[in-house]
């Protein structure tokens, strides 16, 4: 019997599935109802079907809920926030303020060592933005009836992202934004990779191949801190490697934490046909320059994308192939109509 030949559509696949390194799984906290716990002030949950079906498939879930964990039980009085700042019982009887302040000096250090954090929205504990802030009553009365205005953060989100400015951080109805949530699935999956690199054993020479594959990722986001980290590797193997990690993890988080814009896009995919175009012929060359066109006029990124991968790979380019910019998470996350 002889061996069954190798099509082209076979070494295509082949060199995919050995350019591309296999995802990380990131380690993210989040706020526990969001997952089903029956942890609300009524006794129920806000069970989200995004967290608990796709995205439970590729990551590590820490589950927290603030005001279970300062001991309020479920169900209990339904708390609020002050524009003093204090986080108290709706009917005035008491004030968890300082419980939640303690509670959120100990837990910093773990999320610290976490990916990224996932908060329930309007919670007068987790909510990121726009919570009401009800005026100060007097003494053991309960706060006005009518917010004074709707800037409030949860108390706990705010501690934590005071503490940790870096740690990417999402509510969850805004994951239902294409662009809100392709924007902290980036971040949270870079975040892992960088984790387990650091984890490892490293040398000057991987730091140098880790950061090659982020260029164009760090180019669609921010192109000044595309130049600072290429900065920073070049120091690689001359400074103290504690003090390059730690410089290169905060500029790393920084670059990733900016939003991409479309020009920034069409500017990584012009940088990316920049190494392939010697080696396309015009009529290649011309399709590329077509989609990238295409995507600068409101059409979909995924085929200019599609298409220069493809050729990195056709060309062997393992320097493009490997780029995360082409897969910086696993595509199946993505919102079905956003392309």
């Amino acid at each position: 019997m002889f061996p069954a030949a190798r099509t082209s559509c076979d070494t295509d696949a082949a060199q995919r599935r050995e350019s591309v390194p296999a995802q990380p799984r990131p380690r993210l906290a989040v706020s526990g109802c969001l997952l089903g716990a029956a942890v609300r002030y009524n006794g129920g949950d806000s069970r989200d079907r995004f967290l608990t079906g796709p995205l439970s498939l590729h990551v590590d879930w820490v589950p927290i809920c603030p005001e279970m964990e300062i001991g309020l039980g479920a169900p209990r009085a339904p708390v609020r926030l002050r524009t003093d700042g204090a986080l108290v019982a709706r009917d005035g009887t008491a004030d968890h303020t300082a419980a939640m302040v303690r509670l959120a000096r100990d837990r910093v250090p773990e999320l610290d060592r976490l990916d990224g954090y996932v908060l329930k929205s309007r919670s007068p504990s987790c909510g990121l933005f726009g919570l009401p802030r009800y005026a100060p009553g007097r003494p053991g009365e309960p706060p006005g009836g009518w917010p004074a205005d709707r800037r409030g953060r949860g108390l706990f989100a705010a501690l934590v992202a005071e503490a940790l400015p870096g740690l990417p951080a999402e509510e969850d109805g805004r994951l239902n934004d294409p662009l809100l949530r392709e924007h902290f699935l980036e971040r949270v999956f870079a975040q892992a990779r960088l984790r387990e690199f650091f984890a490892g054993d490293w040398r000057a020479r991987d730091l140098v191949a880790f950061h090659s594959r982020h260029k164009m990722q760090f180019l669609a986001h921010d192109p000044a801190a595309y130049r600072q980290t290429g900065r920073i590797v070049a120091q690689a193997g001359a400074r103290d490697p504690t003090e390059l990690e730690a410089e290169y993890r905060r500029a790393f988080t920084t670059a990733l934490a900016a939003r991409t814009t479309p020009g920034r896009h069409v500017n990584a995919l012009l940088h990316l046909l920049g190494f392939l175009s010697d080696r396309l012929d015009p009529t290649r060359r011309h399709d590329i320059l077509t989609a990238i066109d295409s995507y600068r006029r409101g059409e979909a990124r995924v085929v200019p994308t599609a298409l220069l991968r493809h050729h990195a790979a056709g060309e062997e380019l393992g320097f493009l192939s490997r780029q995360t910019y082409f897969a910086p998470f696993p595509a199946e996350l993505l919102l079905p109509h956003h392309l």
